[in-house]
C-alpha cells in the first residue's frame, strides 16, 4: 500500500475499511507505532450503501481493479448483509462502516469527506453508535479481512 501523502513530515494516512485490510497483519502495527492514519473507510463509495458507480473517465474508480467488472459485484455483496445489520439497529452502512473503523483501537481515527450536510450528518451519527462484540461478529462475518476482490491502486 502506499501512503496518501508521500513525501509529508508530521502524521501519514493510509487506507483501511472493511473492504481494504491488507494492512492488519503487518503494516498496521508499524503504522500504529509511527502515527499513520487511516482514510478511505467507505473504500472510494464500496461500502458506505450508496454506491454509485464511476460516471467519467477521470474518474480515479475507472482505472482501480476493485471497480472492474466482476469485481466490483463482489465487493459490494458485503454491503446488502451490512444493510439488514444497519438496519435491525436503526443505522445506516455508512454509520457501521465508520463506528467498525473508529472501534479498531483508540489510535485509529476515521477519516471521511462529505460533499453535502446530508453526508456530514450521517457521518456524525455513526459517532453516537457503541458497537457491541456480537455487532463486531456480524460485520466481520459480512466482510472478512481477505474478501475483497481486485487490488487496491
Amino acid at each position: 500500500m502506499e501512503l496518501r501523502q508521500p513525501g509529508r513530515k508530521g502524521p501519514q494516512e493510509i487506507e483501511y475499511s472493511l473492504i481494504s485490510r491488507g494492512i492488519e497483519d503487518s503494516i498496521l502495527p508499524a503504522c500504529r507505532e509511527l502515527g499513520i492514519t487511516a482514510y478511505g473507510i467507505f473504500a472510494r463509495g464500496l461500502i458506505s450503501g450508496h454506491w454509485q458507480a464511476a460516471r467519467t473517465p477521470g474518474d480515479f474508480r475507472v482505472h482501480s481493479p476493485r471497480f472492474q467488472e466482476g469485481n466490483v459485484e463482489q465487493n459490494l455483496a458485503p454491503v446488502e448483509t451490512l444493510r439488514e445489520s444497519a438496519k435491525a439497529r436503526n443505522t445506516t452502512v455508512a454509520q457501521l462502516a465508520i463506528a467498525w473503523v473508529a472501534a479498531r483501537g483508540e489510535d485509529i481515527v476515521p477519516l471521511a469527506g462529505a460533499r453535502r450536510r446530508d453526508q456530514l450528518s450521517e457521518m456524525l451519527g455513526a459517532f453516537d453508535i457503541a458497537l457491541t462484540p456480537a455487532d463486531l461478529v456480524v460485520i466481520e462475518q459480512a466482510a472478512p479481512q481477505r474478501s475483497r476482490s481486485g487490488r487496491a491502486v
